[in-house]
């Protein structure tokens, strides 16, 4: 549905710190997304030498991205702004994620106030859940 070029004329990440590679599912009840992890990560090298695992803060950053992705898309009239982490809350970590995975992120927008969103999602590997998070984003100029 929204390939990477498309994602980036909406959101203002760029690689290496980018982490939805496609949007699958975009409506009125949230948005599904995706992120291919490659085995040449940044960060595998440090998360750990010779047991690479996924960060799970880079998880719940990939499931904020994919919320205010949402918001975005929705509301072109605020692409552009900066878009910052406002909090993170009941974040879970409940699986490890390893190089050539596919992590799918959902994210549903639950409350908008002011400039401040809240979204709870969750990123999954097939039918396993691997965190869940409520995450609040917030738009500036």
């Amino acid at each position: 549905m929204m390939n990477v070029d498309a994602i980036k004329k909406l959101l203002p990440h760029r690689e290496p710190f980018l982490f939805v590679d496609a949007v699958t599912r975009l409506d009125d009840d949230g948005i599904e997304a995706y992120r291919d992890i490659r085995p040449g990560e940044f960060y595998f090298p440090g998360h750990f030498p010779g047991f690479p695992v996924l960060p799970g803060v880079l998880m719940v950053e990939a499931i904020a991205q994919a919320g205010i992705l949402l918001v975005l898309a929705r509301q072109p009239e605020f692409v552009g702004k900066k878009t910052l982490f406002a909090g993170v809350e009941r974040a879970r970590f409940r699986r490890q994620v390893v190089p050539g995975e596919r992590l799918v992120l959902e994210a549903r927008l639950v409350a908008a106030r002011a400039g401040l969103y809240r979204f709870e999602g969750r990123a999954r590997v097939g039918d396993e859940v691997a965190c869940e998070a409520t995450v609040l984003g917030v738009l500036r100029d």
